[in-house]
């Protein structure tokens, strides 16, 4: 068996890739494989000598021989795999595999003096707000490179399994030079019920299908991981989207700092996704291990909305919550989907959606997903003091409270019921209390965020089988767009 990981998970055009390699065979080769609209094979190496060697603990660099490849200066930005095949032992392309193979980005050189930022342009849209007529602006993809990693059982261990300890900071901790990351290791968690074909928590399961979409409907997306930001935050200066989709769930305060200054300069966000920002991590051993404290006698250091832990609620960051959401990790889920609330929205322009049509509820899978993130609400009153029937739903009146942005606009909600596996305490609210919904909406700060509420935005729109969520998607992505 062949095994491997990248010294960086991201490099330049131009410059040098480390793969630490270790394998049982004499002899392997790798073909780097750029991923569009699925694989697009960019190079293959010669046959080179094959070294074992063992496995490592989960929270160490493993340390396995490296081999350096020098990525050619007109590379593109993407996602590439490397794929690797051992003499005598041809395999095929699989983009789901636990080992054989490892996930890097090339990112784009950095332009200085093009970005465009809220009102340099753009034309004016629906609701008085800044649009764009078309896919001119400069996007962003990120990558949650974090978040695989916390789910990566690579040495037997991840922050959810005999997690590792660490003292300084205190909290569990994991390498990110082991096989995975993505592509190429075991990760933790139940399958999927509607996608047993790939893991949750790898580029497969959610990221490689948007980026398919996006490719397929001529968007040209650059690329970078959550930690490119966490290191660089320059790289958002002259972007005019920053995308991501599926689950995010682990930021560092650097990476969180960098993108609401994005923001707050006038850059867009798009999350089609959920579970946003629901752990803080830290980056430890010159950003080669990461810790996050996730439990204790106090509680839990690095949630990052109570005040036991770094009292700094995600709402700020993407308008929702998982704490006003929820999840359901296995089996089929129950969803009456989307409940439209506002359809002259320019979000919904083209969908022919009504007041009050569900979205995503006959989807495979159910648009609401595994994880899903929503903003506090609450029951309009009716006449007389009575409270209205269930479709009368509100952004509640103690939003500000939970750090909900002022001038959120609810777009449509999907209420979560009391089956789902977890709807968890909050504000004023213990778990199960009061209602729970993945919400999409919006909010603008200089710059636009919009937000999905759920995981599983990414595969509803790549199947293809709502052509709503699609015009959606497009409205979105061609909304935000900055030239």
């Amino acid at each position: 068996m062949i095994r491997a990981y990248p010294r960086h998970a991201s490099v330049l055009p131009g410059s040098a890739l480390t793969l630490h390699v270790a394998t049982d065979s004499t002899r392997f080769r790798v073909t780097f494989h750029r991923w569009g609209d699925g694989p697009q094979p960019a190079w293959q190496s010669s046959w080179l000598a094959g070294v074992a060697a063992p496995d490592g603990a989960a929270d160490q660099d493993w340390n396995w021989p490296a081999y350096t490849f020098s990525i050619p200066p007109d590379w593109p930005s993407a996602v590439y795999i490397a794929d690797f095949e051992e003499e005598g032992r041809k395999t095929s392309f699989n983009i789901a595999r636990e080992h054989g193979a490892a996930l890097f980005v090339v990112r784009a050189r950095r332009r200085h003096g093009h970005g465009r930022r809220a009102g340099s342009g753009a034309r004016r849209g629906a609701q008085g707000r800044d649009v764009q007529g078309g896919r001119t602006g400069r996007m962003l993809y990120k990558l949650p490179l974090a978040t695989y990693h916390a789910y990566n059982c690579s040495g037997g261990a991840c922050f959810y399994a005999q997690p590792p300890h660490s003292h300084h900071p205190p909290g569990a901790r994991v390498s990110l030079r082991r096989p995975g990351g993505g592509i190429g290791g075991p990760v933790w968690g139940a399958a999927d019920y509607y996608d047993a074909a790939s893991p949750r928590q790898s580029f497969a399961h959610w990221d490689a299908r948007f980026i398919g979409w996006l490719v397929r409907n001529g968007y040209a997306p650059e690329f970078c991981t959550d930690l490119d930001i966490h290191a660089d935050p320059g790289l958002l200066d002259d972007v005019g989207l920053l995308v991501s989709a599926g689950h995010d769930e682990y930021w560092s305060e650097a990476t969180r700092d960098a993108v609401e200054d994005f923001v707050g300069a006038g850059g867009n966000l798009a999350f089609f996704a959920a579970n946003l920002c629901w752990w803080r991590i830290h980056l430890v051993d010159e950003d080669t291990a990461m810790v996050c404290h996730q439990g204790g006698p106090e509680g839990a250091r690095d949630h990052w909305w109570p005040r036991s832990g770094a009292a700094r609620p995600e709402d700020s960051l993407g308008g929702v919550s998982y704490r006003h959401g929820g999840g359901w990790w296995d089996g089929p889920r129950s969803s009456a989907g989307y409940r439209v609330r506002q359809p002259a929205h320019w979000v919904f322009e083209g969908t022919g959606l009504m007041h009050g049509d569900a979205l995503g509820a006959d989807t495979w899978p159910p648009l609401a997903g595994y994880e899903c993130d929503g903003a506090p609400l609450q029951q309009r009153e009716g006449a007389g003091g009575c409270m209205g029937d269930d479709d009368d739903i509100m952004l509640s009146n103690r939003a500000g409270e939970c750090s909900t942005p002022t001038g959120y606009t609810l777009l449509a909600d999907a209420p979560l019921d009391a089956a789902w596996q977890e709807l968890p305490p909050r504000e004023h609210h213990g778990a199960g209390q009061g209602i729970h919904a993945a919400t999409l909406g919006l909010f603008t700060r200089q710059g636009t965020v919009f937000s999905a509420g759920t995981t599983d935005w990414a595969q509803v729109l790549a199947c293809g089988r709502d052509r709503r969520v699609e015009r959606i998607t497009r409205n979105v992505l061609d909304g935000l767009l900055r030239r």
